[in-house]
């Protein structure tokens, strides 16, 4: 179902507004190429305003409804990727974006890679704690919107934070001490 109702399109033109530069962010963590984040930024919000007219606001916040989105958007293209097929459904209108366009995405992927060392240190993590830890530190949500946007309980949540700071922290106190006694 497509969304018709004015309010119902205003409010959700307000969600987009307010969520778009985060989703984008989720995306230039997660991919290189400017125009694969534009894609994948585009399916989250084709499939959030076809889904629009059953989010219940009282179940979480539109921030977490879209983050859940998103990754089930990643995970989908992370499936059709690993079987070496390409994107084959595409929406109509969709357009090849301009220089400005892609200069300014640019922009923002090296803006998200200028903390990479810091991404890669997460990426040896097991995958619901680096979940936790992206959707808390790095995208901003609450813990609670973060377990809403996983489908797991608060508790599970606060659990999966503590575990994956207290690795943080050994893995980056390790790496300090690797680097001093490189200097000595």
């Amino acid at each position: 179902m497509v969304v018709r109702d004015h309010e119902a399109l205003a409010a959700f033109e307000r969600i987009y507004r307010a969520n778009v530069g985060a989703i984008t962010r989720y995306f230039a963590r997660r991919c290189v190429d400017p125009q694969l984040v534009a894609d994948l930024t585009a399916d989250t919000f084709v499939r959030a305003i076809t889904s629009f007219p059953t989010f219940d606001s009282s179940r979480g916040t539109a921030a977490s409804w879209l983050y859940g989105i998103a990754r089930k958007t990643f995970s989908a293209h992370c499936e059709q990727s690993a079987r070496g097929t390409e994107l084959v459904r595409r929406v109509g209108g969709r357009r090849e974006l301009s220089r400005d366009e892609l200069a300014e995405l640019e922009e923002r992927i090296d803006a998200e890679q200028r903390g990479r060392l810091l991404l890669e240190r997460l990426e040896t993590l097991p995958d619901v704690e680096r979940e936790a830890i992206e959707l808390v530190h790095l995208d901003g949500l609450a813990p609670k919107e973060a377990a809403e946007a996983l489908g797991v309980p608060k508790g599970a949540m606060r659990t999966r934070l503590y575990r994956a700071m207290t690795r943080m922290r050994e893995v980056v106190r390790d790496e300090v001490e690797v680097q001093a006694n490189e200097q000595v």
